[in-house]
């Protein structure tokens, strides 16, 4: 599966908000990118098909995910009982590439994707090497022993373990994680407006 590997503060100046990429450079630019970009912050207001649109974008650039996929994933949940765009937003929070990053082993989604790609990630003790895996209630995720000690990882846990979600539980013996409960729509930091994708896929 392909992926975005251009300049990464260029969506974020797209969507108007921080995505990814150098905060600090964000907050000197907030107008979209190219030469016109001022000029098009000022101009008439974007149809609510535009609106729609953008924040289907927004969405797949925050978790990685192109097209193909995030319509399968929304076919799948339009099915079942519950509110269609909270059910969406847990399928993605439940990929294991973002899992590996709300735990703290990366301080990013593209390098957990990395981690999890290149098999340094272990499921209930089986290494599983697919981003888009999802986690369920119970399961305990860790990391092959060799990267324990990987001054990457050591360095980004000790970054972000306080933040860690409270449907996750880290344990620092082992350093590994067991999945509590599935991730609701409060758990999630970024801004996302589900109805709208919602939305824009039922017509």
């Amino acid at each position: 599966m392909s992926r975005y590997i251009g300049p990464r503060n260029k969506i974020s100046r797209k969507f108007g908000e921080y995505i990814y990429g150098n905060k600090k450079y964000f907050e000197r630019k907030k107008y979209p990118p190219g030469q016109h970009g001022l000029f098009r912050k000022r101009i008439g207001k974007k149809s609510y098909f535009s609106i729609q649109l953008l924040e289907k974008q927004k969405v797949k650039y925050i978790y990685g995910i192109l097209e193909k996929q995030f319509r399968r994933m929304f076919n799948i949940v339009y099915k079942k009982k519950g509110i269609t765009g909270n059910l969406l937003l847990q399928m993605c929070e439940r990929r294991l590439d973002n899992v590996v990053y709300r735990i703290g082993y990366s301080v990013s989604r593209f390098s957990a994707r990395q981690l999890v790609s290149h098999k340094h990630i272990k499921v209930n003790n089986k290494v599983i090497n697919i981003p888009s895996y999802q986690i369920n209630i119970g399961d305990i995720i860790s990391l092959k022993e060799k990267m324990n000690k990987n001054i990457n990882i050591v360095n980004s846990l000790t970054i972000i373990k306080n933040k860690i979600k409270n449907w996750l539980i880290f344990k620092e013996d082992n350093m590994s994680a067991e999945c509590l409960k599935l991730p609701t729509i409060n758990d999630i930091d970024e801004n996302i407006n589900t109805q709208l994708i919602v939305e824009l896929y039922s017509k």
